[in-house]
């Protein structure tokens, strides 16, 4: 089984990864398109996570989380209690292109465009600040978009927009 991370799942997957290989998806890219109020903000105020969002004639980057086989099931388990815990995700077996050539299919996670917490289409100023101002059950918004671009950066993968954030975020912060 395989699993495509483009978050969280780079730099807390959460699960023992069998094998890790830098991938692409076609046809949706990464966007902070998710209103947060478990994770990352509350009800009162909430943050921002990142989703996978569809688009004609883009590609994501990320990583395939290759699974034992033995550990298929109880991976599966657990990414479906992490993710799915409010709907605003909806999984998909989606084709993704591994850096060596291979295609697989893997589990992934896209955002629910019909769910009351998708907020695409969000200028980077207004991310920018809410993510500087919530706090979540899993600590404050920033500290998420800083982990996500740091592993991110760490593999070889950039983000203009996650950039972009990282440092207005830091200034906004102070």
């Amino acid at each position: 089984m395989w699993v495509f991370g483009y978050g969280s799942l780079v730099w807390n997957p959460g699960f023992e990864v069998a094998e890790r290989v830098i991938a692409r998806l076609p046809g949706y890219h990464r966007s902070f398109c998710m209103r947060s109020i478990h994770h990352r903000g509350t009800d009162e105020n909430p943050g921002l996570v990142l989703a996978l969002d569809a688009a004609p004639g883009v590609v994501c980057h990320g990583v395939g989380l290759g699974v034992a086989p033995d550990q298929a099931d109880a991976v599966l388990a657990y990414l479906r209690e992490r993710e799915l815990i409010s709907s605003a995700y909806l999984e998909r077996m989606l084709e993704i292109d591994l850096a060596d050539g291979r295609r697989v299919e893997a589990v992934t996670y896209v955002v629910d465009p019909d769910h009351v917490q998708y907020c695409g289409g969000l200028d980077l100023e207004e991310q920018a600040r809410i993510i500087a101002r919530a706090v979540g059950g899993r600590g404050p918004n920033s500290e998420y978009l800083y982990n996500t671009t740091d592993h991110l950066g760490q593999l070889g993968i950039t983000d203009r927009e996650l950039d972009w954030l990282v440092r207005r975020v830091r200034q906004i912060c102070g």
